[in-house]
């Protein structure tokens, strides 16, 4: 008798055990979100609120989810100016220093953004600069795969010795 009692509680944990370990089984394992991607993305770029400061303008680079799809970026995007035709002028952006990246999820309709500084291609000498103007900026998605230029007419300078361009990293938005 003693031993039917002391087999019913065993067999009751074991049926226990057994059930917990095949429904944690059948439950599906959570799916990493992906990178963006630029088939996903409208990229563009805007005058940030206040974003004067001597020899420099400030600018957003916004980055809006498009697709139906969750996806993620991290990090600096990789920034330069291009003429009418596409092709690079000057320097890449460097990177703004002290500027910690995370990651940042992007939801269908999400934006991030990440501040631009473009200096003004004036304060450097002539010879050392040789200024034109960008028709725009061409932003690699940081983190994701692909590129999309966003239309802005700037000065900037041809010689990449010059660097006009610094961003810093993307950074959810609103």
């Amino acid at each position: 008798m003693k031993a039917r009692l002391l087999l019913a509680p065993c067999l009751a944990a074991a049926l226990l055990l057994a059930a917990v370990m095949s429904s944690a089984a059948a439950a599906p394992a959570p799916t990493a979100t992906k990178a963006c991607s630029t088939a996903g993305l409208v990229v563009w770029a805007g005058e940030e609120p206040g974003g004067g400061a001597a020899g420099s303008v400030y600018y957003r680079i916004e980055l809006t989810n498009l697709s139906t799809a969750t996806c993620t970026v991290k990090g600096y995007p990789k920034v330069n100016a291009v003429d009418l035709k596409g092709h690079r002028i000057g320097a890449f952006a460097t990177h703004e220093a002290g500027k910690a990246a995370k990651l940042v999820t992007l939801a269908p309709g999400q934006s991030a953004s990440a501040t631009l500084r473009i200096v003004d291609a004036l304060n450097f000498p002539a010879d050392k600069c040789k200024a034109t103007t960008a028709a725009g900026l061409r932003v690699a998605i940081p983190g994701g795969h692909g590129n999309k230029i966003a239309p802005l007419a700037f000065e900037t300078c041809v010689r990449a010795a010059s660097k006009t361009l610094s961003v810093a990293p993307v950074r959810a938005t609103g």
